[in-house]
């Protein structure tokens, strides 16, 4: 089982290398990694030259913004599971791959999904935001609920099936694919109860400036997939509230101290 990793990239000269590095030190041994450059001119590109040969796929050119740069990916990823990684993430862990491709061979799902923090940009080791998740039930989305992008694992296949990102959005159609694939009965979705990923604060969903604009366009999908409309995107946006107060409390990863909060605060 083939796992591509697709990983987009504009200007991040300082922590492209690290989020290479983090794919080559994975142990599951069939990855391939795919990385799209936006035409960067911050000295990107040598950076990911030096690993030009390590990679599965490579190409820079000026794309038509995220969502067209996942689809360049995507139409060049020959896995049997996609995953995307952006330039400023890492995973977890070394074996990370592993757990995901065993979840995949255990469950036989269409897609498996984890959990991920955000962490400070320039100390990645300290925790910012958790974004954890639960067993899923439809009635979530709702209110609000879907998985951290980056956490979600799918077969090739399922683009082919029911399409790949819709670039008429700028900045959230991550979370309308997202909401195609766990608004869709015929789709097994498995939840792997795992870290999986680590994002650095400032990326382009992170980004306070932009907030407003997605907020819109996280209406429209919302109404898109006639959920609870201003009700839903209320409840997707008061979720981050726990989420940055938790790492405050306790150490998360810890999963003993984590557990015996997760009954009565809601981080996803």
């Amino acid at each position: 089982m083939k796992i591509s990793i697709i990983t987009i990239v504009y200007n991040r000269r300082h922590c492209i290398a690290h989020c290479i590095q983090s794919v080559l030190d994975q142990t599951y041994p069939d990855v391939e990694h795919i990385i799209i450059d936006g035409g960067s001119t911050d000295g990107t590109q040598e950076e990911i030259e030096k690993y030009r040969d390590k990679l599965a796929y490579y190409i820079s050119e000026k794309d038509e913004g995220v969502f067209d740069a996942y689809n360049k990916g995507i139409k060049n990823a020959t896995g049997d599971i996609v995953g995307v990684l952006n330039s400023d993430d890492f995973f977890f862990e070394s074996d990370t791959l592993q757990k995901v491709a065993n979840a995949f061979k255990a469950s036989g799902a269409d897609l498996v999904y984890a959990k991920g923090l955000f962490v400070d940009q320039e100390h990645p080791e300290r925790i910012k935001r958790v974004y954890s998740s639960k067993p899923f039930n439809k009635k979530f989305l709702f209110y609000g609920w879907i998985p951290l992008h980056t956490t979600i694992f799918v077969r090739r296949e399922i683009f082919a099936a029911y399409g790949v990102y819709n670039d008429g959005y700028t900045i959230a159609s991550d979370y309308e694919i997202s909401l195609r694939w766990f608004s869709n009965n015929d789709l097994e979705k498995h939840f792997l109860d795992e870290w999986v990923v680590k994002m650095r604060l400032g990326g382009l969903s992170t980004s306070a400036k932009l907030q407003i604009q997605k907020s819109k366009e996280d209406l429209r999908i919302i109404k898109m997939y006639k959920l609870n409309g201003v009700f839903t995107l209320a409840c997707k946006i008061a979720r981050k509230i726990p989420q940055y107060l938790l790492p405050l409390i306790k150490d998360v990863t810890k999963e003993k101290s984590y557990n015996k909060l997760s009954g009565t605060v809601s981080t996803h």
